[in-house]
């Protein structure tokens, strides 16, 4: 039973570290699976967001000549993001166990509205960047940042430290309005920032609440998510976004039910 569990969890996070190069949303995975096989909610969020630190590193690889291209920007983005994600991850590790099990839900059920709407919201996006950016694609590097940008991304953060599912597709939604880039070049800052957030939680979790930590599972999905990465980045566009999109959406749905469940017959 052990040995079907680690390959299951081994696989979520290849999926996972797949689908969040392309589209994001791959804690949607790895966060139901854990908690179908038992793990508790919060245990299951800190060593989910530890193991897919490694599916950004190889994510932002493979991304890293449009990063390149926006290096400025990602250097103003950066500082904000990791603010926003070491909140987050001190509020899920200091806020009653009791807030998660209630706030989860909703933020799944956020999550899943974005998944499901990404299609039209990459479309819009893509519409509106393409008519914003210069013939040259070094000029979206030089373009001011609006103080709205910086306090949504910062807020995007805070909501990624948390709970860490779709946090990409927020990301990509706001990038669409407000920053002057390619949707190649928002997708590498997204990737970027999506790491950050990530790794500043972890390190969070490692220094305050080890105790919450499934090594074997941070392990798993791991290396699961580092091959996830490369995939994502190499040929994932090739895989159906409406494909990955339903398994985000099925799986998403089995955490919501679960967690429901729980609190109702907790109740």
């Amino acid at each position: 039973m052990d040995l079907w569990r680690d390959i299951i969890i081994f696989f979520a996070g290849l999926w996972a570290g797949t689908i969040n190069t392309i589209v994001g949303s791959g804690s949607l995975v790895t966060f139901p699976v854990l908690v179908a096989l038992g793990f508790a909610p919060v245990n299951a969020v800190v060593s989910n967001a530890m193991g897919l630190v490694a599916g950004g590193f190889s994510g932002a690889w493979g991304y890293r000549r449009e990063a390149a291209s926006v290096r400025r920007t990602l250097l103003k983005l950066v500082p904000v993001s990791l603010a926003g994600g070491l909140i987050g991850a001190f509020l899920l590790l200091h806020l009653p166990e009791s807030v998660f099990s209630y706030v989860a839900p909703v933020l799944i059920v956020l999550a899943l509205i974005l998944v499901i709407f990404q299609p039209k919201l990459s479309v819009w996006a893509k519409t509106r960047q393409a008519k914003s950016v210069s013939v040259n694609p070094d000029d979206a590097d030089k373009s001011r940042i609006s103080p709205l940008l910086y306090f949504l991304v910062f807020l995007i953060g805070v909501y990624g430290g948390y709970f860490t599912a779709a946090q990409g597709i927020l990301l990509m939604a706001v990038f669409g309005i407000f920053l002057h880039a390619s949707l190649q070049q928002s997708n590498a800052i997204k990737v970027v920032l999506s790491l950050v957030v990530n790794l500043i939680a972890a390190i969070s979790y490692l220094i305050f609440a080890p105790e919450r930590i499934h090594w074997p599972v941070v392990a798993l999905i791991a290396v699961g998510s580092l091959i996830g990465g490369f995939i994502g980045a190499k040929v994932g566009r090739k895989l159906s976004p409406g494909w990955l999109r339903g398994v985000i959406v099925i799986l998403g749905l089995v955490a919501l039910v679960n967690m429901v469940a729980k609190l109702v017959v907790g109740a």
